[in-house]
């Protein structure tokens, strides 16, 4: 099929569609509306012969050959932007200093920094990593991504991904029974009483976790799939890991401890770059994650 045979407008409408996987939202980000990015739809459907979407009752969601096509045309577009971008010499990039905390650094954001660079190449993004325990009023950062309630003072707080905690350890352990942890060492957050929440919220009686105590939950669970012992961390941060067979989720029962949020100072009036970062990081949320190797296999 030659590409010549299809409209930019409507590639690029599917491009959007497929990456919000809602059509009010592509609608936004093309400044049309929602009836005009169907109409787009329909009609490169049409020309395909093949639909590209299917309406579910949970929602949008990309057909087979939706899913086989809808990488390589978002990637197209981004560096279309990207390459036209170039031509705009007279702006310098904007620097832009973002504080991550490291488990949602390893677990989400490393995976997309690509996307946001090719939508956003005016962006100078520099990344510190830190221990969730930062004074953004006193820190030279342009805002921070971290884990908590959100009730921070002086801070606007954006919510982004939620990360109930569980039971994370090595297969190797062969945790079968809520008994069994009490031979395990149990591995420690600065949170303290996460534990005995677990242990409330799966019906055993308390725990007594003694095992060493980590600033980031990404150290901790990497010990724990070094045999140091048995984790309470967000498996959705995991997803890689578990999906290899190297981290396992022994036990269902997961708490609310908390959720990752963008933030910044409010003594400080946001920048352009900010407002960009975090529409970019609040539309990967509705995105499917980037495919594991193991679901290419599949």
């Amino acid at each position: 099929m030659s590409l010549a045979r299809y409209s930019l407008n409507h590639l690029h409408a599917f491009a959007v569609a497929s990456r919000h996987l809602n059509m009010t939202r592509a609608a936004n980000e093309l400044c049309v509306t929602q009836a005009a990015v169907s109409h787009q739809i329909k009609a490169l459907e049409a020309q395909l012969g093949k639909p590209l979407f299917l309406r579910t009752a949970r929602g949008l969601q990309l057909s087979d050959d939706g899913e086989r096509i809808a990488p390589a045309v978002q990637k197209a577009f981004a560096q279309l932007d990207a390459a036209l971008s170039l031509l705009d010499e007279g702006t310098p990039p904007q620097r832009f200093t973002l504080a991550v905390v490291g488990t949602y650094l390893h677990g989400h954001l490393l995976e997309r920094l690509q996307d946001f660079q090719l939508r956003h190449p005016g962006i100078d993004l520099r990344i510190q990593t830190h221990n969730n325990k930062l004074d953004l009023a006193t820190e030279t950062v342009d805002a921070a991504i971290r884990f908590g309630d959100g009730a921070w003072r002086r801070v606007e707080a954006v919510p982004l991904q939620a990360a109930p905690v569980t039971v994370l350890c090595a297969p190797e352990l062969g945790l079968k029974s809520l008994q069994d942890l009490r031979r395990c060492t149990l591995l420690r957050s600065y949170r303290s009483d996460e534990w005995v929440a677990w242990a409330q919220a799966a019906g055993c009686p308390p725990l007594n976790p003694r095992g060493p105590q980590f600033d980031a939950s990404v150290l901790m669970v990497q010990a724990a799939m070094a045999g140091a012992g048995v984790a309470l961390a967000p498996a959705v941060m995991f997803r890689r890991e578990l999906a290899s067979g190297r981290l396992v989720q022994p036990f269902a029962v997961e708490i609310d401890a908390g959720r990752y949020w963008l933030t910044r100072s409010l003594g400080r009036d946001p920048s352009p770059a900010f407002d960009m970062l975090k529409d970019w990081l609040v539309g990967t949320l509705a995105e499917r994650p980037p495919a594991l190797d193991s679901d290419r296999m599949n």
